[in-house]
């Protein structure tokens, strides 16, 4: 006897067409989890237009706000929506840094309703002035001890919070890829990078996604300078949005890594995409020789941009992860770089750049790593979850 597919209610403070990684992934995640049986419906922002009824994944009317009133709404609405789960899927800047939704899951349980929490990150929500980083870390862990399940995406989250929770209740389930792979054969590349202006001869580096401080964007830009001053013929692609939806701190650092670009007089060797389709960046991913990820806090499993990096198989060079990151292999999969360090930066691209061997490596290496960030594999694992943890 084949057991019922779960209904599943999930929150998120962004869905697209807002740009943010958070809500990519709960859409892509919900799609996969409909394809494979479960009933989804979508509460995020009221900027986010409602979906028909025939929808597969039903989007419901957006909420304004994140403030108190959702510990009684969303209750009810799951109840209309016929959930038996609500998955919250937490950035704690996508609700506006407000604390409700951190205690959300008790009110939940008190409706005797299920409750999943996705940490997509630890940060700490505002509360008030001079609230100590010691209640805004409470905060940001009450539904450890509320939720019925707690996912995390990496390792590093994982070590974090394992010992405050229940044996069986916390699952390590990655980001998934963001962009559908797509090999281009050498014609279909040299075609692309023609019509993004570049020759055969030219190194090409790549950056995926939006910037924000965490990133490592001004250390992109020194790389880049160190290599344009040994005359090198090299240029840089920013592929996708320059900055997120959610944090508005991401528009100061976007003017801080331009004014940086032309203080080194970069203007005319980086080229900006802007928002495009999924299958524009996956050509782009096609058409760079290297993508550059200096992330200043570390490589790690909850970056959907490397993941989709993955996935279109590029030769990546990205810093050293803060925690073991099992899923990957250094030098093999990818080249690791301390962070904030434009030179060692410069020395892993100059040696992909100089070895087509160890290039193509990586580039297969990756495309064979990417098949366990599958949405596919990563939607049976929440089933799993969800049919296997009951109420207490």
């Amino acid at each position: 006897m084949v057991a019922e597919q779960p209904k599943v209610l999930y929150v998120t403070g962004e869905y697209p067409p807002m740009v943010g990684g958070v809500g990519r992934f709960t859409a892509e995640l919900a799609a996969a989890l409909q394809g494979q049986g479960a009933q989804i419906a979508i509460l995020t922002d009221e900027q986010v237009t409602a979906s028909a009824e025939t929808d597969a994944v039903r989007v419901l009317p957006g909420r304004r706000g994140w403030g108190w009133r959702i510990l009684s709404d969303i209750p009810a609405c799951a109840r209309a929506a016929g959930a038996e789960w609500v998955h919250i899927q937490y950035q704690t800047a996508a609700y506006g840094m407000h604390p409700a939704v951190n205690v959300l899951p008790y009110f939940l349980r008190r409706h005797g309703l299920r409750a999943a929490w996705t940490y997509h990150d630890l940060r700490v929500p505002y509360l008030f002035p001079k609230a100590g980083v010691r209640l805004r870390n409470w905060v940001t862990r009450l539904p450890l001890h509320a939720a019925d399940a707690v996912v995390v995406t990496n390792q590093s989250d994982w070590e974090s919070v394992q010992g405050q929770v229940q044996r069986g209740q916390l699952h390590r389930i990655p980001i998934g890829n963001d962009i559908k792979s797509r090999q281009f054969s050498a014609e279909e590349r040299t075609r692309r990078r023609a019509a993004r202006g570049y020759g055969s001869e030219q190194l090409v580096l790549g950056y995926f996604g939006f910037l924000n401080a965490s990133k490592g964007g001004l250390t992109l830009v020194e790389t880049l300078a160190t290599l344009a001053g040994e005359g090198r013929d090299v240029y840089l692609m920013m592929i996708g949005e320059r900055v997120g939806a959610s944090d508005e701190t991401n528009f100061r650092y976007l003017q801080r890594v331009e004014a940086a670009i032309s203080e080194h007089g970069l203007d005319s060797r980086v080229q900006w995409t802007g928002h495009q389709s999924d299958a524009e960046v996956a050509a782009d991913f096609n058409a760079i020789d290297v993508l550059v990820m200096p992330y200043e806090d570390g490589m790690s499993m909850r970056r959907s941009t490397l993941t989709a990096a993955l996935a279109n198989g590029c030769a990546i060079v990205t810093t050293h992860p803060q925690t073991p990151t099992p899923e990957l292999v250094a030098d093999s999969d990818l080249v690791l770089v301390p962070p904030r360090d434009p030179a060692a930066t410069a020395e892993a691209v100059r040696r992909i750049a100089e070895n087509p061997r160890l290039a193509e490596n990586l580039r297969a290496n990756a495309l064979r790593a990417s098949r366990q960030f599958s949405w596919e594999v990563i939607a049976a694992r929440h089933l799993e979850l969800y049919n296997r943890t009951a109420l207490p």
